[in-house]
């Protein structure tokens, strides 16, 4: 057993040592960001039928109408679908589903369908990041068979992707606000069709490659650091979770947790992969938050190449609703939610030689202009489609930026679902940022013990 495993961390080794062959692209290349790519790496021309129009800038325009915080919530007001897409009618439309969106359709026929509306190219980047996109371009590289990174700051790291784990480093480096805080509920859907709280929580998130002085010399590699504080259901109120994330492979993830029944912050090092998320009550695995959430390194990453799909968009309509009208019974409420017309990446993820995972398989779709996880489907060992997730991103043009915290993962073979980071009836704002030591195991003893 023993030598079976130094084996497959040896052909491990060899695979992904291939992975750093390809890195930054010539300057000759990265001149396509200036004129056939947009900025941050799409391309810039509409498709042949014009369904997905050329890029034009994005949307950076404040927008009237009622606000959550920062969100405007109504945008695109009176627009109507397009057109649909339900079980009756989805083989018309076969090539432009997920297997994943399939499958809702099939398990859910008189509830589940797509509202389709008019693609809208929205995503923006404020000019500086499009600078620093423009020198990642040929500066940043991988290393540590492409699960660490270096020479990049501030903006999509690979604009030009040669390697399924360079798009995925894309999402990870997605375009941020520096500082921002909001409420969030996660929602457990049962299979019965009831709706659980499993909590109501407030976080303060922290991305300091985007800070305003960072440098690629000066920027530890910390790219994302969160605390957040339960305040439902009493039970749970006050327990804390505080996590710093760095491309360094060799300090992946630290974190730590405070629980209010012992009185003391510990170290929390389960917090990632395929552990059950508490802060969900188990619903789903910490990896699935935000469509993915932590290391790359369990898996092996194919870049399977570009697809037009069906994906959720511009959802800030979703987020001005009630949660009560937000969620049906087994799904998001189709009533509520937008769907769009897009370019997509398409990711093949498989467990890499000598590693685990309870989800030995997934494919995800990250839109072009964005980077952003749209959908995720995932399979289990015998390759059965276990697992799908949706992600409903949302336009701040103050940053200017399109993110993202809600995503709902769907259990297939359960009937169960999650709704994770849920922002209805919350609050969202982009804030000054804090000293890095708020997000230390050290601050959340000190509030703690009070």
């Amino acid at each position: 057993m023993h030598k079976q495993l130094i084996l497959s961390a040896a052909v491990a080794a060899v695979l992904l040592g291939t992975q750093g062959a390809y890195a930054a692209v010539s300057a000759d290349e990265a001149a396509k960001l200036k004129n056939t790519l947009t900025p941050l790496g799409a391309e810039k021309a509409a498709n042949k039928d014009g369904s997905i129009p050329s890029w034009e800038g994005g949307q950076t325009k404040p927008l009237a109408g009622k606000k959550m915080g920062d969100i405007p919530l109504e945008i695109f007001a009176g627009e109507k679908p397009a057109f649909q897409v339900n079980a009756k009618n989805m083989a018309q439309y076969d090539a432009l589903l997920s297997e994943g969106t399939k499958t809702l359709l099939q398990k859910y026929p008189e509830s589940f369908r797509l509202d389709v509306y008019p693609t809208h190219r929205t995503a923006a980047a404020p000019q500086k990041v499009y600078d620093n996109v423009a020198r990642n371009a040929t500066r940043c590289k991988l290393k540590d068979g492409g699960y660490s990174i270096e020479g990049c700051i501030g903006g999509t790291p690979f604009p030009i992707p040669k390697e399924g784990v360079e798009v995925m480093w894309n999402y990870l480096m997605r375009v941020e606000a520096p500082s921002i805080e909001y409420r969030f509920k996660n929602i457990v859907g049962n299979a019965d069709g009831t709706h659980t709280l499993a909590t109501r929580n407030e976080i303060s998130f922290q991305y300091p490659q985007y800070y305003d002085d960072a440098t690629p010399e000066s920027w530890s590699g910390e790219y994302a650091m969160f605390r957040f504080n339960t305040l439902e259901p009493p039970f749970k109120a006050g327990e804390s979770l505080v996590i710093r994330d760095s491309v360094d492979q060799k300090n992946a993830r630290q974190a730590w947790q405070y629980l209010v029944g012992q009185r003391r912050v510990r170290r929390a090092p389960t917090v990632s992969y395929d552990t059950p998320d508490f802060v969900a009550s188990g619903a789903n695995y910490f990896d699935e938050v935000q469509g993915f959430f932590g290391s790359l390194d369990r898996f092996q990453w194919k870049l399977v190449g570009k697809q037009e799909l069906l994906i959720p968009y511009n959802n800030n309509g979703l987020i001005g609703a009630k949660l009560d009208d937000a969620i049906a019974k087994y799904h998001l409420n189709p009533d509520q939610v937008r769907w769009e017309r897009h370019r997509v990446w398409v990711i093949e993820a498989t467990v890499a030689p000598g590693k685990r995972h309870a989800v030995p398989k997934r494919r995800y779709y990250l839109d072009e202009d964005t980077w952003l996880i749209a959908l995720v489907d995932g399979y289990d060992a015998e390759g059965k489609l276990w697992r799908t997730t949706q992600v409903t991103p949302f336009l701040v043009p103050s940053v200017p930026a399109t993110l993202m915290k809600t995503a709902t993962v769907f259990n297939l073979q359960a009937g169960t679902m999650s709704v994770i980071q849920a922002l209805n009836g919350e609050d969202f704002k982009v804030v000054p940022r804090k000293q890095e030591t708020f997000f230390t195991g050290d601050a959340v003893a000190a509030e703690g013990v009070r």
